[in-house]
């Protein structure tokens, strides 16, 4: 790596994580001036505040806002160093545009790759702590009976072709619940009936703990009954499957997501194709990253008249568009027949064909 790379790939490295800084702090201090009232009311320590809630809260917007930062300070760095003739002066000398922007790829490569591994395992946990703290302090306890996220009412589902699971009532923050029930059938026939008045989760044993279970074994002359103060019992579904809200999909590791979206499939679940396009997307999105930054240095890389304001005004059409076709094959993917596969990459490949074209016309 010569002088010229290191100059370039470190104005574009310190300049996109000034500016990451700047926006953190920045809405951490909006955040903290809604949420003042919340915090005192939760009497708890400052030092646990900022553990249990900003640890999650602020990689969450960071990863969101990643590459439209990333896209920006390209563009910001870039226009400079082209106002200051610079980008001239190192073309002039031999240097052609494709070896130019070689610090730029590195550097979209190493951010993308930064980005990728926060999306795989940082970012869920994150999303996880957050939504815990907001569902505890600030939306305030599910009682029974309400109508709270973290409280679930009449879920009831298949583990098998023959088995079927109801609940009563289920705290998915508590991981306790009323009104279990299990009923297991062949040909038309009721084999097995569970019933237990309260339940929850024991992570001791990772199995469920039933509390004054009633247990029938039928057959087609007799009926045995077993009753239990307490028994455990191992199901094919954990805390996390009865956890039915769009939030769930952001607060899984890539591994357990994969593992949840193989037990949707089996279940005929509606809900599949938002954690398809959630899997893909964790792939799609760090890629975004290197394309806009070869679309931003191409795009700031010609001296203009408006200087970095006009780049810059440029950069936020193109980032609003690239966001805007993001949600359009959202949409598509999950309400209408548009593959999930091809709702995630479709932006970075239109952005993509984007880049090579900008790439071709660019001077040399």
């Amino acid at each position: 790596m010569k002088k010229i790379d290191r100059y370039i790939l470190s104005k574009y490295l310190t300049t996109f994580f000034f500016c990451l800084i700047l926006f953190t702090v920045i809405v951490v201090v909006v955040d903290i001036s809604e949420k003042t009232d919340n915090f005192v009311k939760s009497k708890l320590p400052v030092s646990q505040i900022i553990t249990d809630y900003y640890f999650g809260f602020i990689p969450r917007i960071d990863a969101m806002l990643f590459p439209l930062f990333v896209f920006i300070s390209v563009i910001f760095f870039t226009s400079k160093m082209a106002g200051r003739s610079e980008i001239i002066a190192i073309l002039s000398s031999g240097v052609s545009f494709r070896r130019f922007l070689l610090p730029y790829i590195i550097g979209g490569i190493f951010l993308s790759a930064l980005l990728w591994f926060g999306y795989q395992y940082v970012v869920p946990k994150a999303n996880l702590k957050w939504a815990n703290f907001e569902s505890r302090y600030i939306d305030g306890p599910a009682p029974p009976g309400s109508n709270k996220a973290n409280y679930k009412q009449n879920l009831y589902f298949k583990t098998d072709s023959n088995t079927y699971v109801g609940i009563r009532g289920y705290d998915t923050l508590l991981k306790t619940g009323n009104g279990f029930f299990v009923q297991q059938f062949q040909h038309n026939k009721l084999l097995y009936n569970l019933r237990s008045d309260q339940f929850n989760w024991d992570t001791a044993t990772n199995k469920w703990k039933l509390f004054n279970a009633v247990e029938r074994r039928l057959d087609s002359i007799s009926e045995r009954i077993t009753r239990s103060q307490e028994k455990l019992m191992s199901y094919n579904f954990k805390p996390r499957d009865l956890r039915k809200d769009e939030f769930l999909k952001d607060q899984l590791p890539t591994s357990e997501l994969d593992e949840f979206i193989k037990l949707e499939r089996l279940r005929g679940s509606e809900t599949l194709g938002m954690l398809l396009v959630e899997r893909f997307n964790r792939d799609s999105i760090p890629v975004s990253v290197l394309i806009l930054t070869i679309i931003g240095a191409v795009l700031a890389s010609r001296k203009v008249r408006g200087g970095s304001g006009l780049h810059l005004a440029i950069g936020v059409i193109i980032s609003v568009l690239f966001i805007l076709f993001g949600r359009f094959s959202l949409v598509f993917a999950t309400k209408g027949n548009f593959t999930p596969l091809l709702a995630a990459w479709t932006p970075n490949i239109i952005f993509g064909f984007i880049a090579f074209y900008l790439y071709k016309k660019a001077p040399k």
